[in-house]
């Protein structure tokens, strides 16, 4: 029977996951609504990615100067204070009267995504029994699914029957609604662990971390421009596109449950394979252009896979840190929202330059030495899961019975 304390700490898991829900839809709405953001503010689709790489690039430098600059403070006040951030970028992208206030915007809201998912991805520990711990973090992650099956379809829905602004309107709106239920049911959670920028650089010697890394930097390329090939390419019109958009996220949300389970029995084979399965998708669709029913076939299969790498690389990484997950998550972080910006950049050149299958090409170029090295690599005894200290006191998604399921 639940206990009051365990349904309590339950559904502070979820104000927690609605947050992580919120700051996902708010980062990739921008996807499903370049081409209406392009041709309002007058600007060319390349120009217009930059708003990915801006929020990434702002992201991957606040995970870790918010990880030590808040490390002594409750993480109850920093969460809330980051989502605070995330209606507040809301509110100014959908009132920006200029692409540069759009980006600065975007900028405020990479801080608050950067230091979410650094401190909040981890946070389950100390909400919820041990025995729950990975059910609660899976919880928690499931916003990048959830979200991605909303802010793509939401972004194409509502830029082709009204203003662009109205979505960001919308994430503003979820995010009050987050904050209002993380005041009511987020209690104080006291900092356990003094962060340092030393500590981050300590992180990078351990084998396992850095692997964990190489892995995160192989990934979200050419995801950015979706919305563009299907309707450039595919030639399909605003309500197959959001359609199209919708299964992927679909899609997304399946493969990070099924990730859950997989990654308990081995979480060398569910990264390898999946980034060998992303690669695969995403240089066929330039050459499944001319089928629609072809594309949304590879469209099942990248978002079922894109679901399962975030949870899947996220989890090594919690677990590669010897004195806890907050650590190995801010360097996580930073990864992944690099990643995000380079491939949007070299995306924005590969389009420009060569045109949509460039872009796709190159992410499954990039897939594959991702893959290779994580095989190569990632396999050897040294990059076993390392010894953790004091786990009760952490609290973190790195102890306990996290730590034995992402064993290979």
């Amino acid at each position: 029977m639940t206990s009051p304390a365990d349904r309590h700490g339950w559904l502070s898991v979820l104000s927690v996951a609605l947050g992580s829900f919120v700051l996902v839809l708010s980062e990739f709405l921008p996807v499903g609504l370049l081409p209406a953001i392009a041709d309002d503010l007058h600007v060319g689709i390349g120009t217009a990615g930059l708003m990915v790489v801006f929020t990434g690039l702002t992201g991957a430098v606040a995970a870790p100067v918010v990880t030590v600059a808040t490390s002594r403070l409750d993480r109850r006040t920093v969460l809330l204070a980051l989502t605070v951030l995330l209606v507040v970028a809301d509110a100014l992208a959908a009132l920006a009267p200029t692409f540069w206030v759009l980006l600065v915007a975007r900028m405020l809201l990479g801080v608050g995504i950067g230091g979410f998912w650094a401190i909040g991805a981890g946070i389950a520990g100390r909400l919820v029994a041990p025995a729950s711990v990975i059910r609660a973090t899976s919880l928690i992650t499931a916003g990048v699914s959830v979200a991605t099956v909303v802010s793509l379809p939401l972004g194409a829905f509502v830029s082709s029957l009204a203003s662009w602004r109205l979505a960001f309107v919308i994430g503003g709106g979820l995010g009050v609604v987050a904050l209002v239920l993380q005041l009511a049911m987020l209690p104080s959670i006291p900092s356990v662990q003094r962060v340092r920028f030393a500590t981050l650089g300590g992180l990078l010697r351990v084998q396992r971390a850095r692997v964990g890394l190489i892995a995160t930097a192989f990934l979200f390329v050419a995801y950015t421009y979706v919305a563009p090939y299907l309707q450039e390419s595919v030639r399909v019109g605003p309500d197959t596109v959001t359609l199209a958009l919708l299964v992927f996220g679909v899609a997304g949300i399946a493969g990070n449950f099924v990730a859950g389970v997989t990654l308990s029995r081995n979480v060398l084979g569910t990264i390898g394979v999946s980034k060998v399965v992303l690669a695969a998708a995403v240089v066929l669709l330039p050459l499944a252009a001319h089928s629609v029913v072809g594309v949304f076939a590879l469209l099942v299969v990248w978002g079922f896979v894109w679901g399962a790498l975030p949870l899947g690389t996220q989890t090594w990484m919690s677990t590669a840190s010897p004195g806890g997950s907050e650590s190995g998550l801010a360097l996580f972080v930073t990864t992944i929202q690099l990643a995000i910006a380079a491939g949007s950049v070299v995306g924005g050149l590969a389009v420009t330059g060569f045109g949509l299958a460039a872009d796709f090409w190159f992410a499954g170029a990039v897939a594959v030495i991702g893959a290779v090295v994580l095989l190569l690599l990632g396999s050897r005894r040294s990059s076993a899961v390392p010894e953790v200290a004091a786990a009760p006191a952490t609290g973190s998604v790195a102890t306990g019975s996290v730590a034995t399921a992402a064993a290979d």
